[in-house]
């Protein structure tokens, strides 16, 4: 895992495919073990849209509500950060990044008990697999 020296909250990891194609495996990888997908956004497209141009981004919001729910209800202004989300962009160099909170920083920012990391962590090996 990469973290972004200015934003240790944020975890990048490289893709070995495009944008749609790397958001693309992992809508299907999620869906495949039983999780949610709420909404897939495509920035660059809705930029385009609007008249302006930016390279590929698109963002992927899901979760599990049984895993979800216990969190809010510890403390509810942690659905701010729920759903789940992963962003993926290409770079100025062409390269595709995917970009995630890191569970330790949502548990610590919303004061959350340790336990809770598990069920932040549990999608990691998912976004990852999307990845290779």
């Amino acid at each position: 895992m990469a973290y972004a020296q200015d934003d240790p909250g944020i975890v990048r990891i490289p893709s070995q495919h495009n944008v749609a194609d790397t958001l693309d495996r992992l809508e299907r990888l999620l869906k495949e073990r039983g999780l949610t997908v709420f909404a897939r956004i495509d920035f660059s497209g809705d930029a385009a849209k609007a008249g302006l141009t930016m390279r590929p981004e698109q963002m992927l919001i899901f979760g599990n509500p049984k895993a979800g729910t216990p969190l809010m209800q510890a403390v509810p202004a942690s659905g701010i950060d729920l759903p789940l989300k992963a962003l993926v962009w290409e770079a100025a160099d062409g390269k595709t990044w995917l970009a995630y909170n890191a569970p330790g920083y949502v548990v610590r920012r919303h004061g959350l008990a340790p336990s809770f990391g598990a069920s932040l962590a549990a999608p990691i090996p998912i976004l990852e697999a999307a990845t290779k």
